[in-house]
């Protein structure tokens, strides 16, 4: 089954009540997970960038509180979903490590060795995002990971442009990372596409679908059109485990509801409907 991973990114608000909103949604419309991100402003930008931009000032009200991370983490647990996060300085590895599931590593991020080997060495799941790489700089990145003790690692396949046209999507990528890698790899989303979803999980086997989402559209990065909101995301969530329930085993034999219609088949003796035997069974039945 295809594990879906619900991107709070800041669309919190830096409000725990709205974070524990987002943890009820994605639970309730079939979520495996919800991911958040822990960065600061002033350990993400240069002091340069930070002091000449208006707009990277204003991303200080987007922090994820820490004092929020325990509370998040029991909630996620009381909704029975997992709990990622995305760490942009090196001591967010350590802070987030009592209470996440996984870690998550940004696109942006895929270049820094050193945020790499601490998350690698942590133990714990590794999801790395592949947009704007070139496969030189993902191999490198997963020997990195590998090298720390990373036993479980996924790669996600993207396009770092919000949001992305589905023209732009390249999933064909996929297969690329799979074939390369021979690890779990799956597709984030910034298409908004329930076309793109459903071409990355049925067509190219994405094993991990990682979506943003906004609950009513007030979120911070709800403006930059690469956010779904609860019931367009819940409908392709529900049609994806629909199609995927349909897979079965593959063993080619009757399935116990065709039994009965077995007899119905036409007789190889004369070709005329049901069978032999069923004939005589109607019969008695007269």
């Amino acid at each position: 089954m295809t594990f879906f991973i619900a991107e709070v990114s800041s669309n919190h608000n830096s409000n725990l009540q709205r974070c524990f909103q987002f943890i009820d949604t994605v639970a309730n419309i079939g979520c495996d997970a919800v991911k958040f991100q822990l960065f600061k402003i002033n350990e993400l930008f240069t002091p340069e960038i930070v002091q000449n931009s208006e707009d990277i000032q204003k991303r200080k009200q987007w922090e994820l509180p820490i004092s929020f991370l325990p509370r998040i983490s029991d909630h996620c647990r009381e909704r029975n979903i997992q709990f990622g996060c995305t760490p942009f300085y090196i001591e967010a590895v350590n802070e987030l490590f009592p209470y996440v599931d996984f870690y998550k590593i940004s696109s942006y991020e895929l270049l820094w060795n050193d945020l790499i080997i601490a998350c690698g060495k942590t133990g714990k799941p590794v999801i790395l995002s592949t947009g704007m790489a070139s496969l030189k700089e993902v191999e490198n990145a997963v020997k990195i990971l590998q090298q720390s003790g990373c036993q479980h690692i996924t790669l996600l396949h993207c396009t770092s442009l919000y949001p992305t046209p589905p023209e732009y999507c390249n999933l064909l990528a996929i297969d690329t990372l799979k074939n390369t890698f021979h690890c779990d790899v799956g597709w984030s989303d910034h298409s908004v596409s329930a076309a793109v979803l459903y071409r990355a999980v049925h067509h190219f086997n994405a094993s991990v679908i990682e979506f943003h989402i906004d609950l009513e559209g007030k979120g911070e990065e709800y403006s930059s059109g690469h956010c779904w909101l609860p019931e367009a995301i819940s409908t392709v969530i529900s049609t994806v485990s629909e199609g995927l329930s349909a897979d079965g085993n593959g063993e080619k034999i009757p399935d116990n509801h065709e039994l009965h219609e077995r007899g119905w088949r036409a007789d190889p003796s004369d070709g005329l409907r049901p069978m032999l035997q069923t004939r005589e069974l109607v019969k008695r039945i007269k």
